[in-house]
């Protein structure tokens, strides 16, 4: 038998309360019609009937006090006879929760200011209220608070002190204990620091101590906080106002610890409720309600910083959520919900005898056989068979939470360190023992505090054998130091560190490897939280969804924080596509994905900026923005270094002006459209940087103006451009703007592409220019994949001169457009292997290797690993069969063109 037992007869739900509910008998003799409904089986009429209780001539509080127990009667009897299951009994007793708060407010506002509007003060309601899983007897746990400067008071009194009276009236008439029983005890010790604090705070105030000084507990606490009564807008505007503390971007193990620590101190503290059996704490017991409820929470501030859809504060909801973002299989979910659902409705069997709130077994055999055959079973034996099997799970399934036993280590012994270093494998032990001995001083700023330093002994021992087994100990090292250095704590850091061992063989991998990344942690430790689960190592999703998640906002956030968003989260992906490549990954498709970040940022920032813009200056008739990629971004192909070459077009006529309160003509308005698009992608924020953005391959170039119309940009093409122009537009793609206005954009640039023109005239002119390349920008050295003899951008001048030669292939993905050219036998076929081996060596070099320099020995299998060769001295042979092989190529394409300057810079 489980928790939601089938529906049964109400002949026999009655017997069973007469039998073991003196409370709910009580309420069946004080309602009989709400009773006579119960017994026709109509329970929705029932509940309006409890709620429709008339109001007694002694006030609301007796009222309240009234329909709280027909109220109880129903909820018990629907569930009960199984007509209701957990979620809807729950939320009934929640529902009833705000109502009376509310009807208790009014009161008090009603005695002390008549005819004022109930303004200016809040009831929040956290725990199982504020989630709507109250319990069948439960307290309710609020936090008051109040704005000053909207409040009713008196003359002379201050608002504080009416704040006060009117916090302690409602809770005067909800504790309020006669004959009828009482209506909720209200416990108002959630408040920051209680034993200090009026009942009632100032919102600011409240809002300040969440922003700098609440405890991790309380952070947790917050998951299920919601308005439940009075001003609900200034509920509102205070849970808006402090989202950032609760849930976080950056992982905040010190919250994640103070939740385990919770659950170690009641394990001790409720040690006699601890053993399953009679007496066990449902609750507070090792396996129980509450281990449930932690396990989902912890979950939820890891990851629900990141993903809004994991912030449910319902217990069921979120195990849900966990489970269809991976987090956790179905299976473990499903058996949380099914141990949750029985814990709570036997919790509410044990409360039902008689309205008292309590979630222990009961210590007697009589006892226990009562509330056993309350919810239906023979006795306490069958009831602790029946709960026995998901207590041992959970409990299980909680302890993977807990931190294993801390590694025993002699790390503080001075004179021992050095020998504990070279077992670990560092063969040079004076390095790490410098760096052990700094940051043990506090000199580093992100140690100064106790905490700090106590959060790095914890990590130490398993830290440095993690570093001393990297590719390059030392390197990783000293990247470190230099990564701890930029941060203003590392707490949170180490901590992260601590609870996933994993990420830091990865982060050691990073610093030994990738000088780009761990420049990137060095400004953004956390975004090593972006690799705490496998998804992280998956593509990035097509373009129009990751704009989609980019532009994702909060309620209440602006244009301003959308810049920063968006850096944030391409920053993430930027920085996942380079763990992956690093990782094994194919630079290739690492290179894809780079580009859809880029497009997607592009996508949801422009967006933004448009409807901004729009707002000031109103839409130009029949115009819009369109945005031309060329270069490596309309190839679709980008490194984790790339800009963007961009430019900025608008459809319609010039003539036209904008129909805003400040119009503007449609030059002047496309211009500073599209200098506020540049803005929007390559200001940095206090989120870091974002994209560097080249304008200048726009029509008559840096001269020219930013923006121009599709007409104009047609007529430049046909009639001004320079050879060289027609060469890039090789590259180009319409990003941004409508299908229809893209379609327009595409016929422009297939129609000059395609147009007769003279060869010989744009191969001498392609010729000059690969020569005035060679010699104004050299190679950085025989590694530089891309200006190198042979190397990247000469094939890419292969190309394109042979597309135009044979007017063919026009595709903006240099890969389509030399296969297509390969199987029309216009190049040789062995070029598709030497642009894949160059494109690769140059996504991966742009991360370990910046400056074009040879990378140190211990990289130098991860590049070649990377361009799928078995190791440095293939990888070398090679990288220069290929040079050699588009050398040739190039060279006899060239020949007949090359005037006597360039002779000598093939």
């Amino acid at each position: 038998m489980t928790g939601e037992i089938k529906v049964a007869d109400w002949t026999a739900v009655a017997a069973r309360i007469r039998a073991h509910s003196p409370f709910l008998a009580r309420q069946m003799d004080r309602f009989p019609a709400v009773t006579d409904l119960l017994a026709l089986g109509d329970y929705d009429a029932a509940l309006a009937a409890a709620h429709a209780i008339p109001a007694p001539d002694d006030g609301i509080a007796r009222s309240l006090r009234l329909r709280k127990g027909a109220l109880s009667l129903v909820t018990a009897a629907a569930d009960l006879s199984g007509a209701w299951g957990l979620d809807r009994v729950s939320q009934t007793l929640s529902d009833f929760a705000d109502q009376a708060l509310e009807e208790a407010l009014m009161a008090a506002f009603a005695e002390r200011y008549p005819g004022e509007e109930p303004k200016g003060f809040v009831v929040l309601a956290l725990g199982k209220h504020g989630s709507r899983e109250l319990n069948y007897s439960s307290d309710i746990d609020p936090i008051l608070l109040y704005d000053p400067t909207t409040l009713p008071h008196g003359e002379r009194e201050d608002p504080a002190d009416a704040a006060v009276r009117i916090g302690r009236r409602v809770s005067e008439l909800l504790n309020a204990r006669d004959g009828d029983g009482y209506v909720f005890r209200v416990d108002l010790r959630l408040r920051p620091t209680p034993e200090a604090t009026p009942i009632a705070l100032p919102v600011e105030a409240a809002i300040g101590y969440y922003e700098s000084m609440a405890l991790g507990w309380e952070q947790a606490a917050f998951i299920r906080a919601r308005p439940a009564a009075g001003d609900l807008a200034l509920g509102d505007y205070f849970m808006q106002q402090i989202r950032p503390f609760v849930w976080r971007r950056s992982l905040d193990f010190g919250a994640i610890d103070a939740i385990t620590d919770i659950s170690r101190r009641i394990r001790d503290h409720y040690a006699q409720g601890q053993a399953f059996g009679p007496g066990y704490d449902l609750k507070r017991g090792r396996g129980g309600i509450r281990e449930v409820e932690f396990f989902a929470q912890v979950h939820q501030l890891i990851r629900g910083g990141r993903d809004p859809a994991l912030r449910s504060g319902n217990t069921r909801h979120a195990l849900k959520a966990l489970a269809v973002a991976g987090v956790f299989d179905d299976e473990v979910a499903r058996r949380l919900d099914e141990a949750y659902v029985l814990f709570r409705t036997i919790e509410h069997r044990l409360q039902m005898v008689e309205d008292r709130q309590t979630h222990e077994l009961p210590k007697t055999a009589e006892a226990m056989d009562n509330v056993a055959r309350l919810h239906g079973l023979e006795d306490g034996a069958a009831l602790l068979d029946l709960l026995r099997p998901h207590v041992v799970w959970v409990g299980a399934n909680y302890d993977q939470l807990t931190p294993a036993e801390k590694e025993e280590s002699l790390f503080h012994d001075e004179e021992r360190l050095a020998g504990q270093l070279a077992e670990m494998g560092f063969t040079d032990t004076d390095a790490p023992v410098a760096r052990i001995a700094r940051w043990r001083t506090g000199t580093v700023r992100a140690l100064r505090s106790t905490a700090s330093r106590e959060a790095l002994e914890e990590l130490l021992p398993g830290l440095m054998r993690t570093l001393a087994a990297a590719p390059d100990p030392v390197r990783a090292l000293n990247r470190l130091d230099d990564l701890i250095g930029r941060l203003p704590s590392a707490i949170n850091f180490f901590k992260l560190l601590a609870a996933r061992p994993g990420l830091a063989e990865l982060m050691a991998e990073l610093l030994s490897h990738a000088p780009t990344l761990a420049d990137a942690l060095g400004r953004r430790a956390e975004l090593l939280d972006g690799l705490i689960d496998t998804s992280a190592f998956d593509p990035p999703p097509p373009v129009e969804q990751l704009a989609e998640q980019f532009a994702q906002l909060e309620k209440g956030e602006d244009y301003q924080a959308l810049l920063d968003r968006v850096r944030q989260r391409v920053n993430d992906r930027r920085f996942a596509l380079g763990a992956q490549i690093i990782r094994g990954g194919d630079p290739l498709e690492a290179g894809r994905g780079y580009s859809r970040v880029a497009e997607a940022a592009i996508e949801a920032l422009a967006s933004a900026t448009v409807k901004e813009f729009e707002a000031a200056h109103g839409k130009v008739p029949g115009g819009e923005m369109v945005i031309l990629a060329l270069g490596r971004l309309g190839g679709g192909v980008l490194t984790h270094a790339s800009d963007l070459d961009l430019v900025y077009l608008f459809t319609g006529g010039f003539l036209t002006e904008s129909d805003g309160a400040r119009p503007l003509g449609a030059t002047q308005y496309f211009n500073r459209l599209g200098q506020r698009i540049t803005n929007a992608l390559s200001v940095q924020t206090a989120a870091g940087p974002l994209y560097e953005v080249d304008t200048r391959l726009r029509p008559s170039g840096a001269q020219g103006l930013l923006a121009v119309s599709l007409d104009s940009f047609a007529k430049y093409q046909r009639e001004e451009a320079w050879p060289w122009e027609h060469l890039a537009l090789t590259r180009a793609r319409p990003l941004f703007g409508s299908a229809k206005a893209r379609a327009a954009l595409g016929a422009i640039l297939a129609e000059t592409l395609e147009r007769p023109r003279d060869f010989e005239a744009l191969a001498r002119d392609a010729v000059k220019m690969r020569g005035d390349i060679a010699r104004h920008k050299p190679p950085a050295g025989e590694l530089d994949v891309k200006l190198a003899p042979g190397g990247l951008v000469d094939l890419e001048f292969l190309v394109h001169v042979t597309q135009f030669q044979h007017n063919m292939a026009f595709d903006p993905d240099l890969r389509v457009a030399l296969e297509q050219l390969v199987a029309a036998g216009h190049l040789p076929g062995d070029l598709v292997a030497a642009h894949d081996l160059f494109t690769r060596f140059l996504i991966v070099w742009r991360l370990v290797s910046p400056k074009s320099t040879e990378p140190p020995l211990a990289t130098q299998p991860v590049v070649a690993r990377a361009c799928g060769v078995e190791s440095w001295d293939a990888l070398l042979e090679s990288y220069a069969q290929a040079r050699q092989r588009v050398g040739e190529a190039w060279a006899a394409l060239a020949a007949p063109y090359v005037e006597e300057d360039d002779a000598g810079s093939r």
